[in-house]
């Protein structure tokens, strides 16, 4: 028997569940989906979003042949053999052929350069399905044909309307006695997936008892998830979660849960490339100017993983790790950056004022491009103390060193220099 999360997937953008920013009445993507003039796309949303019900959606309403390839299990060859055969389907000035790949994020170089000259002569409509960031996994040249569109976790209500409809309509659930009493924890342990959410369901579906009547309640939820928490893990469903108990334990100065959490990513198949880039990310937010260093770390441990590989990469991730994890910890540079963009978001395109200004030809001279600046290098120490900042903001401070020692060095620095200007 088919799981139940196929035997409800939609076969139209009406059933469609969830992302109304993208296919409601009216948004970008269901203008494209019913004009037919629809472009190559990068679908990036969570796991259980609805990428691939989505693209096979596309597909159906628009009557066009439907290729899959799981960038998983296929390599160049399969890529260029799928292309083949959507080439013999493609009669005239019929459409073409859709071409969806899921987890494009794991397609190597190689097998994302194969594509490009059949997504570029129209040969196939590329649909690409990741969790991953596209501008990190996808290559520039591939993206640059393709719209990107984000697909969110899905929300309380819509995560009830699954249930429900799968209650009234599924042929094997509608027949049974079946009472919700209690949503907490269906969709606790679905965490906004709608997949996994079909999967508990189906799961307790099946403790129905004797008298026919099952009532579903939190409790229950519970007992049969923790029964069966394999379920959840030897596929991966709980990336998320583990990874989020990776970065705070890092950031929690914790070596030891760091590399049980890493050592869980690791047992479970997950892609070195998004332990490191997470590592990347926490040694700049989580570590920052307290360690400087921390960064340099974590961008040497991404380049040697992709140069060695597995096995011997997990040596390398786990003397980072543990690097990382006993480092001191500020999120001054963060916060920094947080305080400018609202700033920016408040305040608008603010004039740059007129002496920093770059003046590469006589007439923004003579409009006073550049007037009055002051060549920090002609001055002692290398420092004058000119105004940098738009007159609206003038005084403005958004960093604040934190309690480290190299930052309340880099404090005593910047107080010598600018004296009371920005209360250091």
């Amino acid at each position: 028997m088919q799981p139940l999360a196929d035997r409800l997937r939609p076969t139209s953008l009406d059933e469609y569940v969830g992302q109304r920013h993208l296919v409601g009445e009216g948004a970008i993507l269901r203008q494209a989906i019913e004009s037919g003039n629809l472009p190559s796309m990068i679908l990036w949303g969570p796991p259980g979003a609805g990428k691939t019900t989505l693209a096979s959606i596309i597909s159906h309403q628009l009557k066009r042949p439907f290729h899959t390839l799981s960038a998983v299990n296929s390599g160049v060859k399969d890529v260029r053999e799928t292309i083949e055969k959507a080439k013999s389907q493609k009669f005239f000035s019929a459409p073409n052929p859709i071409l969806f790949i899921d987890e494009i994020h794991r397609f190597s170089k190689s097998q994302q350069d194969s594509l490009l000259g059949a997504v570029e002569k129209g040969i196939v409509t590329l649909i690409g399905a990741t969790t991953e960031n596209p501008s990190f996994e996808v290559i520039s040249a591939l993206l640059s044909r393709c719209q990107v569109y984000v697909l969110k976790p899905l929300e309380k209500a819509e995560l009830i309307t699954l249930i429900e409809r799968a209650l009234q309509n599924d042929e094997y659930l509608r027949k049974k006695k079946i009472e919700v009493a209690e949503y907490d924890a269906l969709l606790m342990f679905s965490g906004g997936d709608a997949r996994k959410l079909l999967n508990v369901l189906e799961l307790v579906s099946s403790l129905q008892p004797a008298t026919g009547q099952l009532t579903i309640t939190d409790e229950l939820v519970t007992k049969a998830i923790q029964q069966n928490l394999a379920i959840y893990d030897k596929t991966g469903e709980m990336h998320y979660d583990i990874a989020s108990a990776f970065i705070k334990s890092m950031r929690g100065s914790d070596p030891n849960a760091a590399v049980y959490w890493l050592a869980r990513m690791i047992e479970g198949g997950e892609d070195i490339g998004f332990i490191a880039r997470r590592m990347v990310i926490l040694a700049a937010e989580d570590i920052g100017l307290a360690n400087p260093n921390a960064l340099l770390m974590a961008t040497t441990c991404f380049t040697a993983c992709h140069t060695v590989g597995l096995p011997e990469a997990r040596i390398i991730l786990s003397e980072a790790v543990i690097y990382l994890a006993t480092s001191p910890k500020s999120n001054a540079a963060y916060l920094a950056i947080e305080k400018a963009q609202k700033i920016v978001q408040e305040k608008g395109t603010l004039p740059v004022p007129l002496h920093i200004r770059n003046a590469p030809t006589n007439l923004m001279k003579d409009l006073g491009y550049g007037k009055g600046y002051q060549y920090s290098h002609d001055y002692e120490e290398h420092f004058s103390p000119q105004e940098f900042l738009p007159k609206d903001i003038e005084g403005n401070k958004f960093f604040e060193p934190g309690e480290s020692q190299p930052e309340q060095n880099i404090r005593q620095w910047l107080k010598k220099r600018w004296k009371d200007k920005y209360g250091y």
